[in-house]
């Protein structure tokens, strides 16, 4: 999502007229299990509304029923389109709804493999992706603000250390557990918000939970812990992996998919099947190299590859309006 809210913003900057379609500006009800998603129900009113902008380019960001419909219209009428993967939706359905992943992939491939480009964050990502069937994936890095996350925040915390910090939503999927059941001296800070949470905390009262936070004092948490741990197993990237290097904080997590691309160097954080093991050798890492190693990600760099990837909707070359705008892009 913060990757998305940086882009826009940037595009407008640059003169594109963006037109986000969202859930919120239909009737919604919660995800069964997850309340705090909100998923649209009467969808069909999305033609009604690409007819009415007309635009030249769509991207579609997620596989939810917006996408999928947007996906249908898109189809139906010939438009090309892009996409991108996050999130390994297939297992979280399975995990969430007991969904075959059969099921789920072949309805993913159908989904991107329409596509003119689709966009991964990470070469492993790319690689799982093209395994399993899926074709014209395009690599996509993101950025990180380095200016906001930075270790000159570093203040410290009332908290026993070494403080292990966990930023992200709690819930099933982001597998908890798992380092919330370590034996490790310190202190485990959660900070987030989800349906998992009061049940983690009752089950782990030695954890500290914060909820959510937000600019300098999530900017403050990321450079004042001793280690940031990446328990998932099913994100695609992880944009609080750069945010926590940017911070001066190595990181810790398990050999997958975002974890072994954003830090596949042992200076830099842990990465191991053991989580304890990972955040053992992510205590000794050099802070000054995490810092450097964050200055590598540049949203200049994520934003020319989404420009250059969007194609137009009709088989023809997306020229400027006679105002001299920009195309407008929609992301749905």
């Amino acid at each position: 999502m913060r990757t998305y809210q940086r882009l826009v913003g940037d595009l407008r900057d640059a003169g594109w007229k963006v037109t986000v379609i969202q859930p919120s500006e239909f009737r919604c009800v919660p995800l069964p299990s997850d309340p705090n998603i909100p998923i649209a129900v009467n969808v069909w009113r999305l033609p009604r509304r690409l007819r009415a902008l007309q635009p030249d380019c769509v991207h579609l960001a997620t596989e939810g029923p917006l996408g999928m419909m947007a996906r249908l219209w898109c189809g139906f009428h010939g438009y090309r389109f892009t996409t991108s993967f996050h999130t390994k939706f297939p297992e979280f359905i399975q995990e969430r709804m007991g969904v075959p992943l059969f099921l789920t992939y072949a309805l993913a491939r159908w989904f991107h493999n329409g596509a003119a480009a689709t966009l991964a964050p990470t070469p492993s990502l790319m690689t799982y992706l093209r395994e399993r069937g899926f074709m014209r994936c395009t690599q996509w890095t993101h950025g990180v603000d380095a200016m906001k996350f930075h270790p000159s925040r570093r203040t410290a915390l009332p908290y026993a250390k070494p403080v292990a910090l966990y930023v992200g939503r709690v819930s099933v999927e982001k597998n908890l557990a798992p380092f919330l059941s370590l034996d490790m001296p310190g202190t485990k800070l959660i900070v987030g918000e989800g349906p998992g949470r009061e049940e983690l905390e009752k089950q782990f009262p030695a954890a500290t939970f914060l909820g959510a936070k937000y600019g300098d004092e999530l900017a403050r948490l990321f450079a004042s812990a001793d280690v940031f741990v990446f328990p998932s197993l099913t994100d695609t990237f992880g944009l609080v992996l750069l945010e926590s290097l940017a911070s001066g904080t190595p990181i810790a997590g398990y050999p997958v998919t975002g974890p072994i691309d954003v830090a596949n160097d042992e200076r830099v954080g842990g990465i191991s099947q053991d989580l304890g093991v990972a955040i053992t050798h992510a205590l000794t890492c050099s802070r000054d190299e995490c810092r450097k190693y964050a200055e590598r990600f540049s949203w200049d760099e994520a934003e020319r590859i989404f420009v250059e990837s969007l194609v137009p909707m009709r088989r023809k070359p997306v020229t400027e309006a006679k105002t001299g705008e920009r195309p407008q892009e929609n992301l749905s």
